[in-house]
């Protein structure tokens, strides 16, 4: 089991930062990471051209060890999540009268790629809610996503949790039905790669698209995308230099080739080789496979077992234990009491969280303490008696 690692980053004392869902700090290793790739910069003869091709693959390597994908050259370098959908995009097979399945209230880059390719192709989105907000809700939306996947279906796009309250899509089942019916499954990974585990090849996604800010620990503006045998030979956003064959021969660059890289390599970004940032993504990902995520959730789950027992009985309401996941979770409000007034009196105490739709969202890490829960817990203690009593 792990334990605390507070020590490692450099979050300022007395704050409770339980809110990595809205972005992970930096560990002092990564940051140092970042500060020697800065001096480097600062002298570029220490950058050769071959860093300019090991650094991108040893982040390849690290990001598929992760998520358990068998070949390093279907992961891609991008800069934001939107731009490997933004790639899924470009290279889906889409007719008229289809239909592409995403959640409800589902994080806006996952739908607005759709909602474009769906005007441009004349074919439907459709969006599965929830069956309220009891119990069973999650289990019951799993099962409504189910049953929207139809024969006219050519993608299913959603995240392994939902960003604003932390249940859980069960992608295995997911992903077995989209196969059924021979539909892409995009996954967004963002909120839970890194804290909750995934399994390419047990998932068996298309595509799985993470940025590197939140649960990976990393840096703003660069993270990785794992893509399958599906979009084998798509075209790039890009034609930038580096994703074509024969880049690696600086001297010949100006004979200019039609053939990409192997792989998702011809997905990259331009400028993937930054030695500021993949260095950084390098060092956060050594943390997290020494850490593991099943480390992770099993360290949460230990962290939160008491708030959310005495969450529930003081009115608040959760998703079921069975659907949500430990790293990131939704508290709903007992009814009067409006979630920003619950923020506001959080923020008072310094207790750094989200409101997100009708949820406060809590998301703890391994950086956070038994006192970092006590705190929050207190607060909701003070606010549900101030309703009760209203």
């Amino acid at each position: 089991m792990l334990t605390c690692k507070k020590e490692l980053f450099s979050l300022p004392e007395g704050l409770h930062y339980l809110n990595c869902a809205y972005m992970g700090p930096l560990s002092r290793q990564v940051q140092e990471a970042g500060i020697e790739g800065v001096r480097r910069k600062g002298d570029p003869t220490s950058i050769t051209a071959a860093d300019f091709f090991s650094d991108p693959d040893g982040v390849r390597r690290r990001f598929a060890r992760l998520v358990n994908a068998p070949d390093p050259q279907r992961i891609a370098i991008i800069p934001a999540a939107s731009y490997g959908l933004a790639t899924v995009a470009r290279n889906l097979l889409l007719r008229r009268g289809q239909n592409l399945v995403v959640a409800h209230e589902q994080f806006p880059s996952n739908v607005y790629s759709w909602l474009r390719l769906a005007r441009e192709r004349g074919a439907e989105v459709r969006t599965v809610a929830p069956p309220g907000d009891g119990p069973g809700r999650g289990e019951g939306w799993n099962a409504r996503i189910l049953e929207a996947i139809d024969g006219g279906t050519a993608l299913v796009a959603l995240g392994h949790v939902h960003w604003a309250d932390g249940t859980r899509f069960d992608l295995e089942a997911i992903g077995a039905r989209t196969r059924e019916v021979g539909a892409a499954l995009v996954v967004d990974g963002t909120q839970s790669v890194g804290a909750l585990p995934f399994d390419v090849q047990r998932v068996q996604p298309d595509a799985l698209v993470c940025a590197g800010y939140k649960w990976l620990l990393g840096p703003y503006g660069v993270g990785a995308a794992y893509f399958g045998p599906r979009f084998d030979g798509g075209v790039p956003l890009e034609e930038n230099w580096i994703n074509r064959e024969g880049s690696e021969d600086f001297s010949a660059l100006v004979q200019y080739r039609d053939g990409y890289q192997p792989g998702a390599l011809r997905y990259d970004v331009g400028e993937r080789s930054s030695p500021i940032l993949l260095p950084m993504f390098a060092a956060t990902l050594d943390q997290l496979l020494e850490w593991t995520p099943e480390g992770i959730q099993e360290y949460c789950w230990e962290l939160t077992a008491g708030l959310v027992e005495e969450v529930r009985e003081l009115g608040y309401t959760m998703e079921d234990d069975d659907w949500r996941g430990a790293h990131l979770f939704g508290i709903r409000t007992p009814s009067g009491l409006d979630p920003r007034e619950l923020q506001a009196a959080l923020a008072e105490r310094r207790v750094a969280v989200s409101v997100r739709g009708s949820s406060l969202r809590v998301s703890p890490n391994v950086y956070n303490d038994a006192e970092d829960v006590a705190a929050l817990l207190d607060v909701l203690r003070e606010v549900a008696g101030r309703t009760v009593h209203a």
